[in-house]
């Protein structure tokens, strides 16, 4: 294996190329938090709390504004999307592109749901000077009585 192929096994390596290639300059809090997130290689949903948590049980301390702020400077850098359940939760999916989630009611967990399950046959002509920009799909769940 090369040196740059193992490099990339590295999770600070791997959490560093992601940022400097969406042009983010990879400060000591994003690499603490890309890390979490793409240091595997694997994508997640994580809540702003959840990373919160995670990088608190990490040897650096990162704010909860912070966390915030730096999901939103991803989200804008296109290296996430937020997936907004309810008016007042949202999740960060590392997966960027378009594809519908499950969301299981009971213990507000989220994943994602097959692409090819989902067939939107007809959407609504937008009022006049819009454009449909992104058409998300939340699948609820919750357990049969």
């Amino acid at each position: 294996m090369s040196d740059a192929a193992s490099d990339l096994n590295d999770p600070k390596t791997r959490a560093a190329a992601w940022l400097t290639e969406a042009g983010l300059r990879p400060t000591r809090q994003r690499l603490t938090l890309a890390a979490l997130l793409v240091g595997d290689g694997r994508n997640r949903h994580v809540t702003a709390e959840s990373l919160h948590e995670a990088a608190g049980e990490s040897d650096e301390a990162v704010s909860l504004a912070t966390v915030y702020n730096t999901l939103r400077a991803f989200c804008d850098a296109g290296l996430m999307t937020e997936v907004t359940v309810d008016g007042n939760r949202s999740y960060f999916d590392t997966r960027t592109d378009d594809h519908p989630h499950y969301y299981w009611e009971e213990d507000g967990r989220i994943t994602d749901a097959p692409v090819d399950s989902v067939r939107i046959e007809a959407l609504p002509t937008p009022p006049e000077g819009c454009e449909i920009a992104k058409v998300d799909v939340v699948i609820r769940l919750r357990k049969t009585r």
